[in-house]
């Protein structure tokens, strides 16, 4: 992935919500006697695991450094915001479907859903990005999403669990543009919070909010969004994120942003 790619390749967050606007059909939990919303339930989703160790660095590997950030992140939202339901797709180091990564949030009702990823590219390719669901902008952009769904590959009988989706064919991406049409103007919400705090207050360089078809993002049925913590192909990328402590303040940025979110949906 160029980094020229960091200005261009990033989603037009305004404009694509206020044209789908009217699309958005998501609502959060219903709290009966107040007749307010509620977010009641995140599902946080550390990418690859087991055999799949995702991409890598000179020590470092994916599906660690994803699992780290999302634990920390967990434990934060458990204790600061008791009245969240916060449910695992993976808390070790194990293999789990991409389809199935959406169904466990399908089946617990979330109200939004998390995923949580490194990305890879060239030594010099560094920062941020996040990732909701729709039509990839650039190439680089589906290079992406490509990269992620090539998991699929490792699943047995993946092309009938995909309806013959082929991870390496941009028109297979292109069918899933529309799927998560009723739930963008939240995720994109979120992402841009996410962006923001990790930005300013994590300090981490931003490459953008940006779009594309994810498979672990196709078949959620809420507000969702991949987040890409940085390079590990980058030496000096890959030291900061391979660090406890700074996992630790990467998911800080993450929560504060979940606060946010919750907090304006809710009338907080």
């Amino acid at each position: 992935m160029a980094d020229s790619n960091r200005s261009r390749g990033a989603a037009r967050p305004d404009t694509i919500a206020a044209d789908l606007e009217k699309a958005n059909g998501h609502q959060l939990s219903a709290d009966n006697s107040s007749n307010r919303y509620r977010l009641r339930t995140v599902v946080l989703d550390a990418g690859h695991g087991g055999k799949d160790r995702g991409c890598a660095g000179a020590s470092a590997r994916e599906a660690d450094v994803a699992l780290g950030i999302i634990l920390a992140l967990g434990k934060q939202i458990e204790e600061n915001l008791p009245d969240v339901k916060v449910v695992y797709t993976r808390k070790t180091n194990v293999f789990v479907e991409l389809d199935e990564r959406a169904a466990i949030a399908n089946r617990n009702h979330a109200d939004l859903f998390i995923s949580v990823h490194c990305n890879a590219g060239p030594s010099a390719g560094h920062g941020t990005e996040v990732w909701t669901m729709g039509l990839h902008k650039t190439t680089a952009n589906l290079g992406v999403a490509q990269r992620e769904n090539s998991v699929i590959l490792q699943e047995k009988n993946y092309q009938t669990r995909y309806n013959g989706f082929d991870p390496s064919s941009p028109q297979s991406h292109i069918m899933f543009s529309l799927f998560q049409s009723a739930y963008i103007t939240n995720s994109l919400r979120f992402a841009q919070r996410v962006e923001r705090q990790l930005r300013t207050s994590v300090k981490r360089p931003s490459r953008g909010v940006k779009q594309a078809g994810f498979i672990v993002l196709w078949k959620s049925t809420m507000p969702s969004v991949l987040i890409e913590s940085g390079f590990l192909t980058n030496p000096a990328e890959e030291r900061y994120l391979n660090d406890k402590a700074n996992q630790s303040y990467m998911a800080a940025g993450i929560y504060r942003a979940f606060r946010e979110y919750k907090r304006e949906l809710e009338g907080g």
